[in-house]
Formats: structure tokens, sequence, C-alpha cells
């Protein structure tokens, strides 16, 4: 549909149609093919932000699908990276794109669910890209409390949040039209997929991530732009745990 390369129409239909779990699986094989995938520019201008507040020993990648994250965490961290997701189809993608080679710092992956992550205080530096909508409001604090759980004392959780669409905009509405058909699909079909755009509010999120003990700043990612009233078009949350 995006590419010829990439997942049909009916593709798509039928991973919307399945769990997130098993939707993944299915689509994993073409997932690089699709808009899906955390672009690069965007993955660029975190390093970049991120690196003066290095160094980083070990980095985790929370719903590191096919790996995108974890080529940025390879450039910040000395130690060790660990990619974690639930879709053996997504890991395996991933293993593939990061074969094992001498080095540092080493990969590994993990299959688990970030509501349940098998780590603690193993981590320097924590980040996710674009799972948030996989997870309903009030699952949040229990990620939140898990990325805590996984950090040492001093470790960061990091992640990206765009500047919301300007109210009547062509991307507000369509944004709004998604979460609508996904909430009768999940009304009308199980099992459930979730994905929503409009459930992450910055204001909501920062609050949860001082409710799990952490410290937030927004950092402004610059490199992707500014909005006509000179904000930026996107922000970088750095929580960090004291």
């Amino acid at each position: 549909m995006f590419t010829p390369q990439g997942p049909t129409l009916r593709e798509l239909a039928v991973q919307a149609l399945s769990s997130i779990e098993h939707g993944y699986d299915l689509l994993a094989p073409k997932f690089d093919r699709t808009p899906f995938r955390t672009p690069a520019p965007l993955l660029e201008a975190v390093v970049r932000t991120l690196r003066p507040l290095g160094p980083f020993g070990a980095g985790l990648d929370i719903c590191c699908g096919t790996g995108a994250g974890v080529g940025a965490l390879r450039r910040l961290c000395e130690d060790r990276v660990t990619g974690v997701d639930f879709s053996t189809g997504m890991l395996a993608g991933a293993t593939s794109a990061f074969p094992q080679a001498a080095g540092v710092p080493s990969v590994s992956w993990v299959r688990a669910d970030a509501r349940a992550l098998p780590f603690r205080a193993g981590f320097d530096l924590a980040v996710s890209f674009g799972a948030f909508g996989h997870f309903l409001p009030c699952e949040r604090p229990v990620v939140f409390a898990q990325a805590y759980a996984a950090l040492r004392p001093g470790g960061r959780f990091v992640f990206p949040v765009p500047a919301p669409p300007r109210v009547g905009s062509t991307l507000y509405w369509a944004l709004w039209g998604f979460d609508t058909v996904m909430r009768l699909r999940n009304l009308l079909w199980h099992p459930r997929f979730v994905m929503y755009y409009r459930t992450f509010r910055l204001p909501d999120v920062l609050a949860e991530l001082r409710d799990a003990g952490f410290t937030a700043e927004l950092l402004p990612l610059t490199d992707l732009g500014r909005l006509p009233d000179g904000g930026p078009r996107c922000v970088l949350v750095v929580a960090h745990r004291a």
C-alpha cells in the first residue's frame, strides 16, 4: 500500500482485526517499509539532543519493534543495549537487522510486556518511540512505573512528543477520525486492537511521570522545525530518576 514492497490494504485490514501482538507479528516482515517505522530524522534529533547528557552505560528500548530505537541507543551507550517487545515477529525482524557482532555495545533482545518488565535497576537510559498509543490512559502509570524500576538511580526515561495538530486542521480531523473508527472497531470486534492518537496529552503524561517518581523536563527538538508561533514541532520528554 505504501511502497511496492510494503503491506497490501488487505494485509493491513487483517492486522487491524487481530490482537495487538498478533497484528504486529503479521506486519513485522514488512513493517520497515511502512510510515509506522520511526523516521531517521527523529532518531537523529534525539541522539543529538541526548549526547550532551551522557555518557550512558546500559540502554533499554521499550517496545522496540524492529529496532529503530536500538540503533540510536548504540550511538549513545558504551556498555550494552537491550530491546524489549512482546511481538515475536517484531523481535525476529530486529534480530536480523542487528546481527550479533564483536564490539561495544552488545545488543540483546527480550520478549516481554511493557506493563511487566523483567528488569530492576539495570539501565542508565530508557527510550520509547511511537508505542504509547497502544496503552489506554489507565495503563500508562503502570508502564511509567515499570520504566522507573528498570532504571538505576540517576537514569533517564526519554521519549519524543510532537506538538498537537491545530484544531480544525486536516491532521486534527484525520486523527480524530482514526480514533473514532478504532473505538467503534473495539466495541464491535474482539480481540481489541488498542491504538489511539488523541489520548496522549502532555500535561497528563507529565503528571503521571511525577506520580511514578520521575522529575521531568522538556527539551525542544529544534532540528525538526518550529511552528508558526515559534514553538518546537516536537519536544523530548526527559524523565529523571533521582
